[in-house]
């Protein structure tokens, strides 16, 4: 992957992380670079960015508090999702990361392509998310 594509996934992630953009800012900026969605993996702390080519770039997360719990709780990930998108004086990114670990959440696969996310705790148990409209 090309420099230039690989910073503006740091950018993104970095802003995800310290709020200085919202996800749908993050979502139009990959888009406008090319990408075609991206996969966050809690447990080995990346955050990995696909072109519609196959080609990636891994990139290494700020780590979170806790680990995943081995329950999966889907009600408590939409739940996340819901204080997410009501942007609440107390949300933030790593703040979800934390609470998304504790429900079991093991991580997510973002498809710019098919406006959705999908969660996924560590037995493969999932939550879908479509983008709002």
């Amino acid at each position: 992957m090309d420099a230039d594509r690989i910073t503006i996934a740091r950018t993104c992630l970095d802003a995800a992380h310290d709020g200085s953009l919202s996800f749908p800012e993050i979502v139009g900026r990959l888009i406008t670079a090319g990408f075609e969605g991206y996969t966050v993996d809690y447990r080995g702390n990346t955050q990995t960015f696909y072109l519609p080519d196959g080609d990636h770039a891994a990139l290494a997360m700020q780590p979170s508090a806790g680990s995943v719990a081995s329950a999966f709780d889907a009600e408590e990930v939409a739940r996340l999702v819901r204080w997410a998108q009501a942007n609440p004086a107390d949300y933030s990114y790593v703040a979800f990361c934390e609470r998304a670990k504790a429900a079991g959440c093991a991580g997510y696969l973002v498809s710019f392509a098919g406006r959705r996310v999908v969660y996924f705790g560590r037995t493969a148990e999932t939550h879908v998310e479509h983008f709002p409209t």
